[in-house]
């Protein structure tokens, strides 16, 4: 009873890293019925394929940090 069938979600997080959180999470919205309206982020770290994971969702992020091996 979390979420109305059809009901258009923006999943919220602190950090996309690997983007296996935002994944799950989306996941999950779309099992109850709802619908990912996108996926916004305060910080990514570019270069560990987070983004490339999340694939069709809409994806913003307020900040980018470049990861550096």
């Amino acid at each position: 009873d979390a979420l109305s069938p059809g009901q258009g979600v923006v999943i919220v997080d602190d950090l996309l890293a690997t983007g296996g959180t935002a994944l799950a999470t989306a996941r999950l919205v779309e099992r109850l019925g709802g619908k990912v309206l996108g996926i916004t982020l305060l910080v990514e770290l570019v270069g560990l394929g987070g983004r490339a994971r999340l694939g069709g969702y809409p994806t913003h992020a307020v900040l980018d940090f470049e990861v550096r091996e």
